[in-house]
This record gives C-alpha cells, structure tokens and sequence, in this order.
C-alpha cells in the first residue's frame, strides 16, 4: 500500500537491543580470553522462512566488525528442520556477546515471516490481498513491516502519519462518517481515505462521503458479499477483525479486494533457534 524503507532505523534499534543487554560490557564473555577465535553455526530446529538477515548482521557488525558471516541460505527462503543458516567466524568473546541480540531479531522475524507465509497459503489463486496492520511489537514496526512483505503479503501503513484511516472513535469525534471524509478530503488532496464500517448502514454512508477504502469491520460472510454487492467496485473493500486464517479463502470469495489481520505480527511464536560453537579454529 505504500512504499517503506524498511532499513532506515536499523542501525539505532540494534544499537538500542545491544544496550539492553550489554550496557557497560558482557561479565560473562570478559572471562574468555580476547585472543580467543571460533567457529558458530546457527540452526534452525523447525520449518520456517528465513528472514531478518540484516538485522542478525548489523547486530554482529555492532558488536565486532571484524566477524564474518557466511549464509548459506537466502532471505525468503523456506527452511527445513535443522537445517544451517549460516556460519560465523571470528571473536570467541563477541561472538558470545553478539549471540542472543542476533538471535531474538532473527527468531521474531521469522516467525511473523513464518505466520505471514501460512496465511498467504489460503489465499493461493485469489483476487484478495492479505495486509498487515499497526498490531506490531514496539520499536520493530519496519522490522515487521519487512518480514511481512517476506512471507508473501503486503503492508498497510506504516503509522499515523502516511494513511488516513477513519476508525470508530474517529468517527464519533469528528461527528459522523459524512463530516470526517469531508474534512479529510480538503485537509490532504490526493491522499486515500478509508473508513471502518460496522453494519450495512455505515458502508452506505462511507460510499456515499466519497471513501475510497471502506473497512467492513467483524462482518459475517453474508454481510460481505452484501457490501460487495452494494459497493460494485466504486471503492475498495477491506475485511478486518478476528480474522481466523482458516477462513481466508471463504472471505476471499465473497469478492473483497483485501484481508487484514494484526495476527501475523502479534500472534507468533518465536522460531525454535540455536548456536552450535567450536573452538576448532582456535589460534
């Protein structure tokens, strides 16, 4: 829906990760001798889709410049179980400093590219597209926003500040659906105006103010392909609240234009991954 550079605050949400963690120094890395080199390997223990590369590698980049990292595997990719990601020379100390920050961007961003890529499944050879929305953990929006569009759907907005999305609360605050598209018309030309409707009624009213996405919010299947029917393509549908991922295709056949779910970023489980290190190449 909108273009986002999903890099642009990589370098200050690692560095804020790292700090968590780190702070003052790693005690426990500090008893290892700095001379100290090693061998790691991450792997992946379940089925997944690898994402979040750039992240796991700014977090070692951070931390000691100086440690490679070799993938063996693309961003995007489908994963075995216990399959190698990838492998990593360097500091025995850093590495073990580096480790756990890595891993949790890696392990979170799988995961919602993971849950992302299982929804997309339902919605193989249909005219619907499945959305994102602003349902993401603190701090990782861009991050999530891009393991999204790796698992095969597409983002939403960003924040508040790029889409106007007109929601019930909105509404009752600008003094109806007429008035609030109305006011969003003439206070920002050329920006898309969508609309949370909550019955039949409201999609009539969003259709008639001008909406150009009109949000068909906890509708049942009837409900939407009556909105379809209503609309006849003089704006774009979108279905949303507890949206259950095996009812993706039904939904997708009423003729809806896009799906979105907050599940696919904040209903996930973090990918089962661990590093397997050596002192094999130990100088």
């Amino acid at each position: 829906m909108t273009d986002i550079n999903y890099f642009e605050d990589i370098e200050l949400t690692v560095k804020q990760a790292l700090n968590e963690d780190i702070k003052d120094g790693d005690l426990t890395a500090s008893l290892i001798p700095e001379s100290n080199q090693a061998h790691a390997k991450i792997v992946c223990r379940e089925e997944s889709v690898l994402c979040g590369r750039p992240w796991f590698d700014e977090v070692f980049r951070q931390v000691d410049e100086s440690i490679k990292i070799h993938w063996l595997k693309e961003e995007g990719a489908s994963i075995d179980a216990d399959e190698t990601l990838c492998e990593i020379t360097g500091s025995a100390r850093h590495i073990l400093t580096a480790e756990r920050t890595a891993l949790n961007f890696l392990q979170t961003m799988m995961a919602t590219a993971t849950t992302t890529a299982a929804y997309m499944k339902y919605l193989h050879d249909t005219n619907t597209t499945l959305l994102d929305t602003r349902k993401t953990l603190p701090g990782l929006r861009l991050a999530q926003k891009y393991a999204v569009a790796c698992g095969g759907a597409t983002n939403h907005r960003i924040g508040l500040f790029d889409a106007i999305l007109i929601k019930e609360n909105h509404i009752m605050a600008a003094g109806g659906i007429e008035n609030a598209v109305t006011t969003a018309k003439q206070d920002f030309p050329g920006v898309k105006v969508e609309v949370e409707t909550e019955n039949l009624d409201e999609v009539q009213q969003a259709l008639q103010a001008g909406a150009d996405i009109i949000m068909l919010d906890n509708f049942s299947l009837e409900m939407m392909q009556q909105a379809v029917e209503m609309v006849q393509n003089a704006a774009k549908l979108e279905v949303s609240g507890n949206v259950e991922i095996q009812h993706l295709a039904a939904i997708a056949k009423t003729g809806v234009d896009f799906i979105s779910t907050g599940a696919i970023t904040k209903h996930i489980r973090a990918i089962d991954l661990s590093m397997r290190f050596n002192m094999d190449i130990a100088e």
